[in-house]
């Protein structure tokens, strides 16, 4: 194992210890980790999983894996192509994130797991202590998706439903995460989870035949599979394993939307105007409704680094465009529509956008 280190002040410690955010400034950790480049041509005879590119990982070997990753690439226009991570083992991508934490977890021991999650990342975590054979309790949101809820116990777990939203959901249970013999499975705060859901831009890379498209859209709350995906363009592109970087575009619900806020201000992080211009407002985007993200700063420096930008969607946009995916068989839910719902009409350039969550998690939207 590794270690971790704050990007803010380059404070370090160890992963064995209970330190979940950085002591000195309570920021989240980086992870001092070294990928080694993944060969292209071996990867045909490799375990049909994300444990395929064992080189880029900072863990190997699992016990917890349920086959996740490999989620197919499908194309919805000549521009548009859709990676269906709503098909991995919990229904959302993130899976990707959850199975590197359970792991962590389980190598380390704990005597409790604890997470808080609008609802999916709560689900994989709960799905894959499970499977580690962890007692996890997940703290969300008490308006998150009753199926959400439904799914989170059915796999053991227990569930805290915290008034307010989902930034008092995550103060509930920062709260606990430091009581003695906790992990706190933070897919924010713990780097594991970016070298998990790095995974997705690495399955792109494989289904293109060594290159990538020439953008890739992401849905952004807390801006974890925006983070894998910057992680990993830059491990390849160090490598030499692609020639170019691609645009990263971040999608946000224009109900909250704070970092496209700030990133159309010119900010470098976020300010008074982009947390009062969209607090807590209601959306049917639930799982990017982020109004303070804690790595705001990493996730603006990536878009603007990769040349891309920020859009947002309405609400009538995701309603219309979940309807749109599921008259073409795929029944997302209205979270992981935002993407196709920002881009859908685009011919200007190559995309992939993924489509994050199962429809059944949250049913058709209304309206």
């Amino acid at each position: 194992m590794t270690t971790y280190r704050c990007p803010a002040d380059g404070t370090r410690s160890p992963v064995t210890s209970a330190a979940w955010c950085c002591p000195v400034c309570g920021g989240p950790w980086d992870l001092d980790f070294e990928a080694e480049p993944v060969p292209l041509r071996s990867l045909a005879a490799r375990v049909n999983s994300l444990w395929r590119y064992e080189e880029a990982l900072p863990l190997s070997a699992p016990a917890t894996t349920l086959g996740e990753g490999r989620t197919p690439l499908v194309p919805l226009t000549p521009h548009v192509s859709a990676k269906l991570d709503f098909l991995m083992p919990t229904l959302s991508f993130k899976d990707r994130g959850a199975v590197m934490l359970a792991e962590l977890a389980l190598r380390l021991g704990p005597e409790r797991v604890i997470a808080d999650s609008s609802g999916n990342a709560g689900t994989a975590v709960a799905a894959y202590c499970a499977r580690a054979g962890l007692p996890c309790t997940v703290y969300v949101p008490e308006a998150t998706s009753p199926k959400k809820t439904e799914q989170i116990r059915a796999h053991g777990a227990r569930l805290e439903r915290v008034a307010g939203d989902r930034e008092a959901t995550a103060q509930a249970a920062r709260a606990a995460a430091g009581e003695p013999g906790t992990f706190y499975a933070s897919h924010v705060h713990n780097p594991y989870f970016l070298h998990g859901t790095k995974t997705y831009v690495y399955e792109l890379w494989e289904d293109l035949g060594g290159r990538l498209p020439e953008a890739v859209v992401v849905p952004v709350g807390n801006g974890t599979l925006l983070l894998g995906a910057a992680l990993a363009i830059d491990e390849l592109l160090g490598h030499g394993l692609i020639a170019e970087r691609p645009a990263l575009i971040a999608v946000q619900a224009a109900a909250v939307s704070p970092l496209a806020t700030a990133f159309h201000a010119g900010d470098d992080d976020l300010g008074p105007t982009a947390a009062t211009a969209t607090a807590s407002a209601p959306t049917l985007a639930e799982g990017i409704a982020i109004p303070n993200p804690p790595r705001a700063r990493q996730i603006l420096s990536a878009v603007r680094d990769s040349g891309g930008t920020f859009l947002t969607v309405t609400e009538d946009q995701l309603r219309a465009a979940q309807r749109d995916l599921a008259a073409r068989g795929l029944f997302v839910e209205s979270t992981g529509v935002a993407c196709w719902a920002a881009v859908n009409d685009w011919t200007d350039r190559s995309l992939v956008v993924p489509l994050c969550g199962a429809g059944m998690k949250t049913g058709l939207a209304a309206g």
